[in-house]
């Protein structure tokens, strides 16, 4: 039977990344192409990924006193109009539905590419008094984007997330808000992507149609290139005097309420891998894998076996472990590359030698080391080993944050760093759409946030000239 089938080999990310990614999302089975381009086919071992953020970030949400919701997943054309910079900001990007069955419609319906306008229009049914406030929803769903380049992951015409959105009674509430969740953002990531983040303002230009200010967490990838990875949006009143969202004050007269925005979706799986993925395959940090630990039989066949396989994962199960056992008849050294390439994170395996010594044998995925864990104590150790797996991918992905962050304060020495080392490049800023845009040009990186930790790396905007006290994050993105 292992003839039947074999692990292929991934190209080597050094010489192709771009190959390299695409191998994995396919052959470690997360992603198939549908018969509609940039329509993709989210399957079962990705579609667990999802799940365990979702249940992280659903239970961090709810916490924090939001309740999920539904919106529909049609937008009239009329209500879409409502708010000129939003829809500005997405009408490359509108797919519109034009008839029902064999009639034409009145109005066109656009499929929603995010749902500001639904959740305003039914706001200003609801809100009534400040006693409504805040109102604190969040709705898990699929958006439409007609993209014009696509990409698993990173890319989806079609793709799932999570969209937040509140009101609420003062401006001070809702910047609060803001912060609060893009905090929210940053603690998944960091905690349990073991991805970490650099969190700051995007720029005018880079920020969301139709939002007052909009912030980001953005993560740098194994090649150097950024990933902004989550977002969350003030509005201020724009959105609710645009639908006529009004409420009862405690003074007793009309009211706007202040409005937010945040969201996250399914392009972090994108940000998993290219962080953390190496040239055996995807290596999934263990806070958030669908299968902790795999236990591989050796040499199946012989008495007791696969007794005491079960009786390993039945252990495991019982402190918590997400765990799976392979008793197929493919080879163990088949199972091996198998599971490295599907990124779990231990390997525990048992053969009659081990069984007679009272102990197994356990690989790391991050590490590739391997070492014998007496059975007595097997939970403890693979709880402390996998621990390690996560800190160890944290920090190896910090140091490839930190080691590839530079300063300048030339365009000369941004082109020049980016052309050599790539990475994310610090220098200060005079807050002109000018200089952002010629760095663009000339150096070839965008904005990717006005870091929240500032730092005076210069003492003028590299572009202009001028005296400038704002330092900005410039980078390669996807």
């Amino acid at each position: 039977m292992a003839k039947d089938k074999n692990v292929e080999q991934i190209t080597d990310m050094d010489q192709d990344f771009g190959q390299w990614y695409t191998d994995v999302v396919t052959k470690a089975g997360l992603i198939d192409y549908s018969g509609v381009k940039g329509f993709f086919i989210v399957r079962p071992y990705a579609y667990a990924l999802w799940e365990n953020i979702q249940h992280v970030l659903d239970g961090k949400f709810k916490d924090l006193g939001h309740e999920n919701v539904s919106m529909p997943l049609l937008i009239p054309e009329s209500l879409l109009q409502k708010e000129k910079d939003h829809v500005e900001g997405f009408a490359p990007e509108v797919a519109w539905v034009t008839h029902g069955g064999s009639e034409e419609l009145s109005e066109r319906l656009c499929i929603r590419p995010t749902s500001e306008t639904l959740f305003c229009d039914h706001w200003s049914n609801v809100l009534k008094s400040w006693r409504d406030l805040p109102m604190l929803y969040n709705q898990w769903c699929s958006v439409l984007r007609w993209e014009k380049t696509t990409r698993p992951f990173l890319r989806h015409r079609e793709f799932m997330w999570q969209e937040g959105h509140t009101l609420h009674e003062t401006q001070e509430e809702a910047e609060q808000e803001t912060q609060q969740m893009l905090e929210v953002y940053a603690d998944l990531c960091e905690n349990y992507l073991a991805m970490p983040v650099v969190k700051g303002r995007k720029t005018d230009k880079e920020k969301f149609a139709g939002a007052e200010a909009t912030y980001t967490i953005e993560c740098m990838m194994h090649d150097r290139k950024a990933l902004q990875s989550g977002t969350s949006h003030y509005f201020g009143d724009g959105f609710a005097k645009a639908f006529e969202i009004q409420f009862s004050n405690r003074e007793n007269t009309l009211s706007y309420p202040h409005q937010t925005s945040w969201g996250l979706s399914t392009r972090i799986i994108g940000g998993i891998i290219m962080t953390h993925g190496d040239n055996n395959g995807l290596n999934l940090p263990p806070k958030i894998a669908p299968i902790q630990v795999i236990v591989i039989p050796v040499a199946a066949h012989k008495e007791g076996v696969l007794e005491k396989a079960a009786e390993l994962v039945t252990r495991l199960k019982a402190a918590g472990i997400r765990v799976k056992s392979d008793t197929s008849d493919q080879s163990p050294g088949w199972k091996f590359a198998e599971y490295e390439m599907k990124g779990i994170p231990l390997r525990i395996e048992i053969g009659p030698k081990d069984i007679e010594k009272d102990q197994c044998m356990a690989a790391s995925r991050f590490s590739g080391e391997k070492s014998p864990i007496a059975l007595t104590e097997l939970e403890d150790k693979v709880q402390e080993m996998l621990e390690n797996i996560q800190a160890g991918l944290y920090k190896r992905a910090k140091d490839n944050l930190t080691n590839n962050t530079r300063s300048a304060k030339t365009l000369e020495e941004v082109r020049a760093i980016i052309t050599e080392h790539g990475g994310f490049v610090k220098t200060m800023w005079c807050g002109s759409l000018a200089c952002e845009m010629q760095m663009k040009e000339i150096a070839g990186v965008t904005s990717r946030c006005i870091p929240f930790e500032q730092e005076q790396v210069g003492a003028v905007c590299p572009i202009c000239q001028k005296p400038s006290d704002t330092m900005v994050t410039w980078g390669v993105a996807y």
